[in-house]
């Protein structure tokens, strides 16, 4: 896949302030409306499917059993569930009185909607005959939680055997905060592209400039003159994606300099859409890929086609 390629416009998990996260009606509105790449994540469950999710567990905040209530907090690790038992929770509409609610507001609920596999986004992505739209799929693995997930190595076996069977291999890039992953599709898959995600900031931080922590793979800013640039570099990246706050002009200099692409998570305003493509960032994750598109049409950036399918 070229790396060189032109503007990236990115729908986060299908573009959940429009419709729910991660879900077939969610990636079919995102490939409707046209985008340049779909991002997602994943977990396999406890019978070896690739599923699309983005907690490690079930989502109490999503998912809803047969019988219509909300699950209880803190929702079972996929990899403790078979695939028929996933199936059987409802995701198509948020929890009224949660805060995710309260952040998308405008998202329209689809009842019914389940936890999709790889394998069914890849079958929507055909039959919607769009040849072009990319995967940033993110493996959703904690290495301060072992017990939630399969090891990297098991993981990372999956999600690539899948992706090679699919014969998708060419449209996807992997994305991770844990770069244990990353290095492991880096010397199986050495073609597929590596997309090295960092936060910087508050409790969930993922990487610090004085030390390796337990997200870096062994890798430490301290021996690459405190520069993540350099470090992603170093540790065989294509691809650095800092959450947009950590972003400065001299950083994203400094990663075009050795050859890096930068895209930013998650940019949802306008007037931060607007400074990022300003400072040169090469694609922005976004949870309002309608406004994203517009925000580019503005700057004069070339827009995707939209290749309608229902989900």
């Amino acid at each position: 896949m070229a790396l060189d390629m032109a503007f990236d416009i990115e729908a986060h998990r299908g573009g959940r302030a429009l419709v729910p996260e991660n879900t077939l009606p969610a990636f079919a509105n995102a490939l409707s409306m046209g985008v340049d790449t779909l991002e997602l994540d994943v977990g396999v469950t406890a019978d070896g499917e690739v599923v699309v999710s983005h907690e490690r567990g079930l989502n109490p905040d999503l998912a809803r059993s047969a019988g219509g209530t909300y699950i209880t907090p803190p929702g079972t690790p996929l990899v403790k569930l078979r695939l028929d038992e996933v199936r059987t929770y409802d995701v198509g509409q948020i929890r009224p009185d949660s805060a995710y609610a309260k952040q998308f507001p405008d998202q329209r609920a689809v009842p019914g909607t389940r936890i999709p596999t790889l394998s069914e986004l890849f079958a929507l992505v055909r039959k919607s005959g769009n040849s072009r739209v990319r995967f940033n799929i993110e493996t959703k693995i904690d290495p301060n939680r072992p017990d939630e997930t399969l090891d990297p190595q098991a993981f990372v076996t999956k999600l690539l055997g899948l992706i090679e069977a699919e014969t998708f291999s060419d449209r996807v890039m992997i994305q991770s905060f844990d770069w244990r992953t990353l290095q492991l599709v880096q010397q199986q898959a050495p073609k597929i592209p590596t997309v090295y995600l960092t936060l910087q900031r508050g409790t969930g931080q993922t990487v610090v400039l004085d030390k390796a922590t337990n997200w870096t793979a062994g890798f430490s800013p301290a021996d690459h003159g405190s520069s993540l640039p350099r470090t992603i570099k170093a540790a065989g990246g294509a691809v650095w994606s800092p959450y947009f706050g950590d972003v400065t002009a001299a950083l994203i200099a400094e990663a075009h300099e050795l050859g890096l692409r930068v895209v930013v998570w998650t940019v949802n305003k306008r007037e931060d859409m607007a400074r990022m493509m300003e400072l040169g960032v090469d694609g922005i994750i976004s949870d309002r890929p309608d406004l994203l598109r517009e925000v580019a049409g503005e700057k004069g950036i070339t827009l995707p086609a939209g290749t309608p399918v229902a989900p």
